[in-house]
């Protein structure tokens, strides 16, 4: 068997790690290495990844094994092995043993340096400062403090871990992955049932931004090994995941352009020295007219498939950069292709804005959207059924967990 250019080795089995998969068969036809601690429902019944279980995987030693054991069964099949991380743990990982997977692995991701800068909120929003980019007001509210202490805005406000890895792994009742808070008496007891866990590290405290869902924005970029922006593709939010650990993620959008923003985060990803995917949380505060960034994720985000879905496939500028270093010049989405996570009639009739409704109404009849896991080229009997029954889940979670937002 003739030796292929590359292989996809992505890490993690979600929505996310699907979505890069089926990038990679839709561009190239080939089948991508998913490798992970067990079985999910997005990448079960798949006839585009071969899966590789290793139990533990997120343990650093583990991991290393596992990568340099799967690097000796993988090195003849292909010349490159891209690795793609679907979460910022895996992420993480990567880049702290870089040294160790490098000599094996493509790894396009961020200098540990500049990753920790990022991932930790309250050095991000630091950054943010000094490039000039709009965030929400903020407060660092460090353990020990006094969570009765005046707040220089009013309620309601998020609180959010600064290191969100390291507050992933903390296991405590009523954990959101961030909280909205009405007033002081449920701001002190969400202190301090976070600070009864093992997360002991700060936490950030928002002025909370008005507006529902559909004033949230998501930009996506990729950029090369020598530092220039391949690819940015922004859209508009639709719908959140109101799941309470779910919280934050997106279960509709719909592509959009937007050049000013397009230009600024360009100009910041390549003056900090960023590599890789690039994922970016923003609101619209209509109190000022500014959009204000909330986070910056070191790898695509898990809805990232609407980027490809709006005709900017994820996989290709990964290839085209780090296995045939062709050069290509900056691709901006202006595409409005619509992505769904949920069923077709739950999108629609939870969609908080009357003229975004319409919008959604008419890619539906227009057959312009797109679903992540419904890949018409990966449909089996039993995938499809166990994909039915699962969205068709989503209705009774909207019903017990749904709540209006101004």
């Amino acid at each position: 068997m003739a030796k292929a250019d590359f292989l996809p080795v992505i890490l993690g089995s979600d929505d996310n790690a699907y979505g890069m998969a089926r990038a990679f068969h839709e561009q190239y036809g080939i089948k991508s290495i998913v490798v992970t601690k067990g079985h999910i429902l997005p990448t079960m019944h798949s006839k585009i990844v071969e899966k590789k279980i290793y139990e533990q995987l997120d343990e650093p030693q583990i991991f290393i094994e596992s990568m340099l054991n799967l690097y000796e069964e993988l090195k003849e099949r292909a010349d490159k092995l891209l690795v793609v991380a679907s979460n910022e743990n895996y992420a993480e990982l990567a880049i702290r043993n870089r040294d160790k997977l490098e000599p094996h692995y493509v790894l396009p991701f961020i200098s540990e340096e500049l990753m920790d800068q990022v991932v930790y909120k309250e050095r991000f929003y630091e950054m943010c400062e000094e490039y000039g980019l709009d965030y929400p007001d903020t407060v660092i509210f460090k353990k020990g403090m006094d969570p009765e202490m005046d707040l220089p805005f009013d309620f309601p406000v998020v609180v959010k871990a600064s290191d969100s890895m390291t507050f992933f792994n903390a296991q405590f009742e009523g954990k959101k992955k961030a909280y909205v808070l009405h007033d002081k008496a449920s701001f002190v007891k969400t202190i301090q049932q976070i600070y009864s866990s093992t997360y002991e590290d700060t936490l950030i405290v928002q002025d909370y931004i008005p507006g529902n869902d559909t004033v949230m924005r998501v930009l996506n970029a990729y950029v090369d090994q020598h530092g220039k922006v391949r690819m940015m593709c922004l859209g508009r939010v639709i719908l959140e995941d109101y799941t309470p650990i779910l919280i934050g993620n997106y279960v509709g959008i719909i592509g959009e352009e937007n050049q000013e923003l397009y230009g600024q985060y360009k100009k910041f990803l390549e003056e900090i020295g960023f590599r890789g995917y690039a994922n970016i949380d923003l609101k619209y505060d209509r109190r000022d007219g500014k959009y204000k960034i909330f986070e910056l994720n070191i790898r695509q985000g898990r809805s990232s498939y609407f980027v490809t879905a709006n005709g900017y496939n994820m996989a290709k500028y990964l290839v085209e950069d780090r296995v045939y270093d062709r050069p290509a010049p900056t691709e901006y989405g202006t595409n409005s292709h619509l992505w769904h996570a949920v069923p077709k009639d739950l999108l629609i009739n939870y969609t908080m804005d009357e003229e975004l409704k319409k919008q959604v109404i008419d890619r539906f009849e227009k057959g312009q959207a797109s679903s992540t896991l419904y890949y018409p080229k990966d449909l089996g009997l039993i995938r499809r059924f166990k994909l039915r029954s699962f969205y068709k889940n989503y209705y009774a979670r909207f019903e017990k967990y749904f709540k209006l937002k101004d």
